[in-house]
């Protein structure tokens, strides 16, 4: 008897234990070039230009160390895929071919795109079921993190491509991880209220944050190896300082998430920290972190929270 094929709920079970990242094509290659006369001279220009260089190699953007690292955890995982890359862009399949091109010309393992001829891409974010979101169209990622998924922008970066293989995640707490209130009471009251806040409040979970589903799926993902051997690590970088480090262990404990390093920084600067973390990418929702960061490791900036009113 011929073996029974997949049924379409099945399919869809295996891609739900699947951690899927969407991102946009100026994100994956470095496609300043052609942006920029976009920018200038318009569409027509822009589709002339792409499918005259249609056979040039697009150059790695400032997020193809970490979607290679992403997508090579896939070989460590077994038959089936622990990660999906999903390729969201604003271009069409036309001017799109060339994208594709690039994609096989470095082996990378996606397959899967949608081209929206100039319409926002974040509409076939929720439909992928991506649990993170990184464009470098600001427009884009507010519209996925109003609809409550992770998103960033990824900025233009000098970082140097780290030479470790494992994977290294650090997240901002309040306004990524965590929810605002105490970001807004900081603003709002002060450096002195906020500490008298969060330890009056300490065995009071912190509400979650616009990356908190993130962080538990990759969560999810590094359950699957030992931890003594994972091929991921996260880290938390946190301006916070005694004693509002309290309420921020007890939350993730509450949660039952694992992050493997938290740095309590009281103010200090994050871009040395980073460095020395490795961090491959580092998520911040403020606009003063994200600018010294950049300048240190890939970055994406959070546009949430009282920081960006």
């Amino acid at each position: 008897m011929a073996s029974a094929q997949p049924t379409a709920h099945a399919e869809s079970s295996v891609s739900d234990n699947r951690l899927v990242v969407a991102i946009s094509s100026r994100a994956l290659f470095d496609m300043g070039d052609s942006h920029d006369l976009f920018e200038r001279e318009g569409l027509d220009a822009y589709r002339a230009y792409q499918i005259e260089h249609e056979d040039d190699l697009l150059k790695p953007g400032v997020a193809f160390p970490l979607v290679q690292k992403l997508l090579g955890l896939n070989a460590l995982s077994g038959d089936v895929p622990a990660v999906e890359v999903i390729l969201l862009s604003r271009n069409s399949g036309d001017t799109g071919l060339r994208i594709f091109n690039a994609i096989q010309h470095y082996k990378l393992g996606i397959s899967r795109a949608a081209f929206t001829s100039g319409a926002p891409t974040s509409d076939y974010i929720a439909p992928f079921r991506a649990d993170l979101f990184l464009s470098a169209n600001a427009e884009d990622v507010g519209r996925a993190l109003r609809a409550g998924v992770a998103a960033a922008t990824i900025l233009p970066s000098t970082a140097p491509q780290r030479s470790s293989e494992q994977l290294r995640i650090a997240f901002d707490g309040d306004a990524v991880i965590f929810g605002d209130e105490g970001e807004r009471v900081s603003k709002e009251q002060g450096l002195d209220a906020f500490h008298r806040n969060e330890t009056e409040r300490w065995a009071e979970p912190l509400s979650g944050g616009p990356f908190r589903g993130f962080l538990a799926a990759l969560h999810r993902l590094q359950a699957a190896f030992p931890a003594e051997t994972s091929p991921i690590r996260t880290a938390l970088v946190t301006a916070r300082s005694a004693p509002a480090h309290k309420r921020v262990i007890l939350t993730l404990r509450r949660w039952g998430v694992r992050i493997d390093e938290a740095l309590f920084l009281g103010g200090r600067d994050k871009g040395p920290f980073l460095d020395a973390f490795g961090a491959d990418i580092f998520f911040d929702d403020s606009p003063a972190n994200v600018e010294s960061a950049r300048r240190h490791v890939a970055t994406g900036h959070v546009p949430h929270g009282v920081s960006n009113l």
